[in-house]
């Protein structure tokens, strides 16, 4: 279990506040087919938290209020959400822009066949996950028979027009399979495209590089290492203000499954809610805010919910949901 007193003690992060709200990051909940070693969210096959459909309808008319421009889908596997689908054809009815945070081996899994089909049927952004080109980094990452899969499904993805630089978009994340910081992106992107291009014919948009955070799984891995210290050490050294400007949280909230809000994917993880009413204290965990409250309220401008783990979004080229910053 992560001791999370390293994070939560009062930082000397700077101060920031909103933006204009676009986007809406919902996580569906923590099952998955995988259990990556670099995941936040400690998702896995047998946890059982799944977003019900009271709380999928209340995001669609969110959205649909406040003019989110943009749903971001996430999990574990969001596909796994039995209200997956009616979320994602609720959303595109509206010409809503919808994400889905893919790991490519739920494409695969009995009884998602037809997934593919459907996320292009529908235009969804796919962003999915390939942490290496190497088979390798990412057995060790997410397990063995995973990179073939992935393969597979990116192969397939292509074969429905994804990938191409058309309507269908394709991204994919790379994550360090250590304690250090992503390498230069475009750099990285190269790599990618000339190394799955060259050996496979996958076709993909863009790299997106992400900082691993020093939370959930990926942190315990680091104090089982001993590396903590250093690795949050290494992410202040590394803090560039320019990246404030363009950190994702002011742009951005994060609602769990059970429909509760958060500045940022990770502050969820950290049980960390957004603030109540520009309150000088943190929400207690028996008065999370929930979406519902949010309804008719202007956020911009209220103040974001910041510790220490907020340096791994400003630290070198700066990361975000949707790669580097800088």
């Amino acid at each position: 279990m992560l001791d999370t007193k390293h994070l939560l003690t009062p930082s000397d992060f700077p101060q920031i506040s909103r933006g204009r709200l676009h986007t809406l990051q919902v996580n569906l909940g923590y099952l998955c087919n995988l259990s990556c070693t670099h995941c936040h969210v400690n998702a896995g096959p047998r946890r059982t938290e799944l977003m019900d459909r009271a709380t999928v309808d209340l995001v669609i008319d969110y959205a649909r209020q406040q003019g989110i421009g943009c749903v971001d889908l996430t999990g574990g596997a969001p596909e796994m959400n039995p209200h997956f689908r009616y979320l994602v054809q609720a959303l595109r009815a509206q010409n809503i822009q919808v994400i889905d945070r893919c790991n490519l081996t739920i494409l695969l899994e009995p009884g998602f066949e037809s997934l593919g089909q459907f996320l292009a049927e529908q235009g969804v952004h796919i962003v999915a996950s390939l942490p290496c080109y190497e088979p390798k980094n990412v057995a060790e990452q997410r397990g063995k028979g995973v990179y073939e899969q992935s393969v597979e499904a990116l192969q397939m993805l292509n074969g429905f027009g994804y990938g191409k630089g058309e309507a269908l978009k394709l991204d994919l994340v790379y994550n360090p399979n250590g304690a250090f910081l992503p390498p230069p992106q475009a750099a990285l992107q190269a790599d990618y495209k000339r190394a799955l291009g060259d050996k496979y014919g996958i076709q993909f948009d863009e790299l997106l590089t992400i900082t691993n955070m020093p939370i959930s799984r990926f942190g315990s891995v680091l104090q089982s290492k001993g590396e903590f210290g250093n690795y949050l050490s290494l992410l202040k050294e590394s803090f560039s203000e320019h990246n404030l400007d363009n950190v994702m949280c002011k742009g951005l909230i994060s609602i769990d499954w059970q429909g509760h809000v958060y500045d940022c994917d990770f502050n969820q993880m950290l049980e960390m809610p957004m603030r109540r009413n520009m309150a000088d204290t943190i929400a207690t965990d028996q008065s999370r805010l929930h979406l519902s409250e949010l309804v008719g309220r202007n956020i911009e401008g209220d103040p974001i919910v910041v510790a220490e783990h907020c340096y791994g979004c400003t630290a070198g080229q700066g990361s975000s949901c949707g790669g580097a910053l800088g």
